[in-house]
């Protein structure tokens, strides 16, 4: 019989947890009926499927951080990275899909932040999957409508005379912001480097960790 006690611990030294079986709802059941289907007519296999879970999984704010630290580093990829994003980072090897990949350039007067003002558009082939703030209507609503309050409440205070930016993904398109690059880093490696750029500072939200820190 099910355990109703939640303060008390398991055999295993556990918590007791409830489970979580519920009914599938359409859209599981569509996703299962579709890729049995597509196993059973050789179209693919589950060990492909597996694969490319994985892979997914795999996807990790450190892929942008290589791409920020080449564009810091190499003068020529990061021309070719603010004119092309998405050849320039197939081109380091990251498969971003057919969508259209924009890198926007922070500097000292212009700051960028990217929202997705309709659902969670995110560039996940390289920043992996994005957080739960970006998905909430908090966030997608304030940020077209209040973008240095919002930056202020992630603990980013820029001058006034600073422009700030809004970029709206969507299904087709999106971005990834390029920090402002910390001053003393002028004889830095590309891997040192991809260590100051955090998730947050290519979304917008943020900037890239100081030497000091």
């Amino acid at each position: 019989m099910p355990h109703d006690h939640h303060d008390h611990l398991s055999p295993s030294g556990h918590p007791y947890r409830p489970d979580d079986d519920h009914p599938l709802t359409y859209w599981q059941q569509m996703e299962i009926a579709v890729r049995e289907l597509l196993i059973e007519k050789g179209v693919t296999t589950a060990q492909d499927i597996n694969a490319q879970i994985d892979a997914m999984d795999a996807r990790t704010p450190a892929n942008g951080a290589a791409v920020v630290a080449r564009a810091w580093t190499d003068p020529a990829f990061r021309t070719a990275l603010l004119e092309d994003a998405s050849t320039a980072t197939r081109e380091m090897g990251f498969d971003i899909g057919p969508m259209r990949l924009i890198a926007l350039e922070n500097t000292a007067d212009v700051h960028n932040i990217v929202v997705c003002t309709l659902c969670s558009c995110y560039p996940r082939n390289l920043l992996g999957l994005p957080p739960d703030w970006y998905k909430s209507r908090a966030y997608r609503s304030r940020t077209v409508k209040e973008p240095r309050k919002i930056l202020a409440e992630f603990g980013v205070t820029l001058p006034e005379n600073t422009t700030v930016r809004v970029h709206d993904s969507t299904a087709d398109m999106r971005y990834i912001v390029i920090p402002h690059r910390p001053a003393g880093t002028d004889d830095w490696t590309a891997d040192a480097l991809g260590a100051l750029v955090t998730r947050d500072s290519m979304i917008g939200t943020g900037l890239a960790k100081l030497p000091s820190a």
